[in-house]
């Protein structure tokens, strides 16, 4: 009988220069993010988040106020990758910060289904997403988009390339 030892685990230090560099990442560097106002308002699993504020130039629907379907698309888009990014940190724990940063290079949308439930109304917008798999090339997620209020606004399911 052959025991195999626990995967290491990357200390509270490394875990904390994961977290701000994956923060820098989503926030800062990919600048569509940043175009969109997305902040990170959780990066732990199994349901990472990020948080949206309505803004006059994000509205879609001039009569009515409503968040823009590109806006909803985007960031449940954005916040199927975000989950994927926490996913792979988790699945290799016993990497360095630059090593689990590197993994990131080749990731990008293969597919975006997203079903439009109701008007983005609200003050602002919470995008949660949970992994569905993670493979070793792909990777799949499921997103809901709800307001300040917790209405439903839209739900997305996509898959990634991941390496």
């Amino acid at each position: 009988m052959t025991s195999h030892a626990p995967t290491p685990r990357r200390s509270a230090d490394e875990q904390a220069r994961l977290d701000a560099a994956l923060a820098d990442l989503f926030q800062h560097r990919i600048v569509f993010n940043q175009t969109l106002g997305l902040e990170i308002e959780s990066a732990r699993s199994p349901e990472p988040r990020i948080r949206l504020a309505m803004r006059p130039e994000l509205v879609g629907n001039f009569f009515n106020g409503n968040l823009h379907g590109g806006v909803i698309s985007a960031t449940l888009d954005a916040m199927g990758g975000f989950a994927l990014m926490v996913a792979i940190g988790e699945k290799h724990a016993e990497e360095s910060t630059p090593q689990v940063m590197q993994r990131f290079a080749k990731m990008s949308t293969i597919d975006l289904r997203v079903d439009y439930l109701r008007p983005g109304v609200g003050a602002s917008f919470l995008a949660s997403a949970e992994v569905m798999r993670l493979g070793g090339r792909i990777g799949s997620t499921q997103m809901r988009l709800v307001n300040d209020q917790g209405t439903l606004i839209a739900t997305a399911a996509a898959a990634y390339v991941i390496s």
